[in-house]
């Protein structure tokens, strides 16, 4: 069982390796295309994944490499996929296996499996409006589930809403991704619908673009701002920039997969993933005090969903590798099915959950960053996020969401202003 890969590389998909699975347990080897090797140098950006640096080295694995479960259709996208293909959830690498080779056809970022891919159809699609989206209209949903446009890989919710992958063309009317060939494409854009119908899904959509703004005004890396419009979130990608009719591409790598973390639904532990950053990142330092600032953000606001897959290195042709810009980020706590918090700080150093031990954590990090440092880093961060609340209400963030989290920003604020006291 053999699945061919592929990568975008300035308008061109181009194979660069396959993965064989020796056995339904996921047991297999990835391996580079000869001619590859012979025409791309061993650049990170040339990589299908980070930790496979390409040269003509058998990589053998005893699961998946973890990169293909960062393109592996998952929540809305799974059901979707098993639908279509009359199949029964379920925990096996065969079914993944099918999945994979059904469903990963077209997944953010710039690497597919290339059985999967489905082609943009000969006959041009006239698009929707805007408003055929927002009211999910038939015709729409049943367009976009045939071009494989639902989101794979987008989050480890198992009760998560879909997420649609859209484009406008250059008239500004919106097709599904995929149906419509890249020259025609003017921008490019996620449409995330409420998870169910409790008051609260919808309570946390309605967040999410003023959470957006207030991690801007935070210091977070942050792409364009979203856009609301009757219950329906429209987010402008970051992976994805036509330029002079050629759509680039950019790859996109979770930190789950950068920590060689195949499983899906694991809870997660910072540390691996502050060590993932420090081993890949063009400028380490820099890129682990994004993840601290985002992590204290994440804690002060209750986002719990804080998982390796929602937060993801993006690589730019050209530039630096880094962590992109957020997303993901909503007042998850107060999701009506309980979500707990994805990722931890381990060692006992979490006593309260969502309230880290800051020292503690500077100490776990010490081998990555000067203590010095990140202490005075942690510390100046201590009056933002106790004016948080304040800026929430700037932002247009409801004050019942406010109201869950103003104690929470409260300790923590006072937590890292005590680090240079103490």
């Amino acid at each position: 069982m053999i699945a061919n890969l592929q990568i975008h590389i300035h308008g061109e998909w181009i194979t660069l390796a396959t993965f064989e699975q020796r056995d339904v347990s996921g047991n297999g080897y990835l391996e580079y295309e000869p001619e590859y090797i012979i025409d791309y140098k061993d650049d990170p950006h040339h990589r299908v994944g980070l930790l496979y640096p390409v040269n003509y080295e058998l990589y053998s694995r005893l699961d998946w490499p973890a990169f293909l479960t960062d393109i592996l259709p998952s929540g809305a996208g799974r059901r979707v996929w098993l639908r279509r293909l009359g199949m029964k959830d379920g925990e096996s690498k065969e079914l993944d296996w099918t999945l994979l080779l059904n469903g990963a056809g077209n997944p953010p970022g710039n690497i597919r499996v290339v059985e999967s891919a489905i082609q943009a159809p000969d006959t041009p699609h006239p698009g929707f409006t805007m408003d055929e989206i927002v009211q999910k209209n038939a015709d729409f949903i049943e367009y976009a589930e045939e071009m494989g446009a639902v989101v794979a890989g987008a989050t480890d919710i198992p009760g998560d809403a879909p997420k649609f992958m859209v484009v406008r063309d250059q008239a500004g009317r919106w097709h599904p991704d995929g149906s419509l060939s890249d020259d025609k494409v003017a921008d490019c854009w996620i449409v995330k619908f409420p998870r169910g119908k409790h008051e609260r899904d919808f309570l946390v959509l309605r967040n999410e673009a003023p959470y957006y703004e207030v991690a801007r005004w935070f210091g977070v890396r942050t792409g364009a701002p979203l856009m609301f419009r009757d219950d329906a979130l429209f987010i402008a990608r970051f992976d994805r920039v036509p330029i002079e009719g050629i759509l680039i591409r950019h790859g996109l790598e979770t930190l789950c997969s950068v920590a060689d973390i195949p499983e899906r639904n694991r809870r997660g532990d910072h540390l691996e993933f502050c060590k993932a950053i420090a081993q890949v990142a063009t400028d380490p330092k820099t890129e682990l005090f994004e993840y601290l600032k985002r992590e204290i953000l994440n804690s002060a606001l209750r986002n719990v969903d804080n998982h390796g897959r929602n937060t993801a290195f993006i690589k730019r042709y050209g530039k630096k590798i880094e962590l992109s810009p957020l997303y993901d980020f909503a007042p998850m706590f107060l999701d009506p099915e309980g979500i707990a918090r994805a990722s931890l700080w381990g060692n006992g150093i979490e006593k309260t959950i969502g309230r880290p031990e800051w020292r503690d954590v500077v100490e776990l990090l010490s081998d990555l960053a000067d203590q010095v440092d990140m202490i005075e880093f942690l510390a100046s961060l201590a009056d933002s996020v106790m004016a948080l609340p304040e800026k929430m209400k700037e932002c247009g963030v409801e004050e019942r969401v406010i109201q869950g989290v103003a104690p929470r920003c409260d300790e923590i604020g006072n937590d890292l202003d005590q680090l240079q006291r103490g």
